[in-house]
């Protein structure tokens, strides 16, 4: 008999040969007795071999291979599904997998699924970028990933089908009838592809998987942010709708056009009341501002009283949480009746806007709201030409 393979006295001793053939069919592993050590097959792959453990209820598969060191390497692969005909083959199958991402370099078995994938993302992004990247990446995580079907997938069984899936299942609106927006699905979706990607560059999965997500696009028509706008009749129908503390919000939103994250996290610190001047710090890294004196009198008014580090706009004493301004924003809307869809970045859309009609230079606008040229020239570039044509009018050419 050869030694390891072990079998009860009664029913005989089987050769590897035996044992080789017995491993694959349901009839065959039952001749195999119950023992720790597994039974194994014939070899999958060079060092590469599956093999059957038999408990007292069921079995269990296990991988094993030795690696270019001539180091023992064990994954196990779940239990044996004895109504699945297929059920060696799916093991050997399971086996190759394994052995492919151990070849690629992949050892963990921490970040395993792809909920693990985004919460390693969320504390990349706050070591690298800052605690605002990060925050917003873990809130959009939570909302979508964590706890959904989705999340619990393990990266090397995600597919391109499961993410459409859920790409497209996340404008369907939810217990409270919300509705995400086709942009923020695009911004979520960014958002996981980069999760993903980061696994991949960690070896957490092996990089053929990338093809999954790379095939998914994002959704078309998806520019709601910019296209709706509000007149200074909404604008401040919506201010006089808000109440307690979104309103200050609300407001600073309006009279600088800056982001809602950069205004919802900004220290009284950034503030210089002496000058009026404002830094901002957001995705596009720090900017200084000068504030227009209304909003530096705003600014002021929220400053008084307030140590350094103290929130500039805080939530009766509280940070902000962009879900809960959101929140605040949409009973203010509705209260004044304005059209679904208006939030905080609503705001900075109508600030741009207005700016660029009321004469102020594209570069100048870049400047004051912290993004580039090209997006201004993208997304407002007509309105800057219409303003240059109507002054161009004024002037006598002939």
């Amino acid at each position: 008999m050869r030694k390891g393979i072990g079998v009860a006295a009664s029913e005989g001793d089987p050769t590897l040969a035996q044992v080789r053939a017995w491993i694959q069919s349901k009839s065959g592993r039952a001749k195999l007795p119950q023992r720790n050590d597994p039974f194994w097959g014939a070899p999958v792959d060079r060092g590469l071999f599956v093999g059957y453990r038999r408990m007292a209820h069921g079995g269990n598969w296990i991988a094993r291979w030795r690696d270019e060191d001539g180091k023992q390497n064990y994954h196990r692969l779940g239990a044996v599904d004895e109504d699945d005909k297929e059920a060696y083959a799916n093991a050997q199958k399971a086996a190759r997998q394994w052995l492919k991402r151990m070849r690629a370099g992949v050892r963990s078995v921490e970040v395993a699924t792809v909920a693990d994938a985004c919460r390693e993302y969320v504390q990349d992004r706050r070591r690298e970028k800052g605690e605002a990247t990060a925050t917003d990446a873990e809130q959009r995580f939570a909302r979508t990933i964590y706890d959904s079907d989705l999340g619990k997938i393990s990266l090397d069984r995600l597919t391109t089908k499961r993410i459409t899936e859920w790409r497209d299942a996340l404008s369907d609106p939810d217990d409270a009838g919300k509705v995400l927006g086709r942009a923020s699905v695009n911004r979520t979706l960014t958002a996981l592809k980069a999760a993903l990607n980061l696994a991949v560059r960690n070896r957490n999965v092996t990089p053929e998987r990338e093809i999954e997500w790379r095939m998914v696009k994002p959704l078309n028509n998806a520019s709601d942010r910019r296209e709706l706008f509000l007149d200074l009749t909404q604008r401040r129908a919506l201010l006089a709708a808000a109440e307690g503390s979104i309103r200050h919000l609300i407001e600073a939103a309006m009279l600088t056009g800056a982001r809602p994250g950069e205004l919802g996290r900004a220290r009284c610190r950034q503030f210089d009341p002496r000058t009026g001047t404002m830094v901002f710090d957001g995705k596009t890294g720090k900017r200084s501002v000068r504030l227009t004196p209304a909003a530096a009198a705003l600014f002021k008014a929220q400053r008084k009283g307030k140590l350094p580090d103290a929130w500039l706009f805080d939530n009766d004493g509280a940070a902000w949480d962009k879900h809960v301004w959101n929140e605040h924003v949409q009973r203010a809307a509705e209260r004044a009746e304005l059209p679904p869809g208006v939030c905080l970045y609503t705001l900075r859309h109508s600030f741009i806007t207005e700016a660029i009609t009321g004469g102020l230079s594209p570069l100048e606008v870049a400047r004051m709201v912290g993004t580039s040229l090209a997006m201004i020239d993208k997304h407002y570039g007509h309105l800057a030409t219409d303003t240059a044509v109507e002054r161009l009018a004024r002037v006598a050419l002939i």
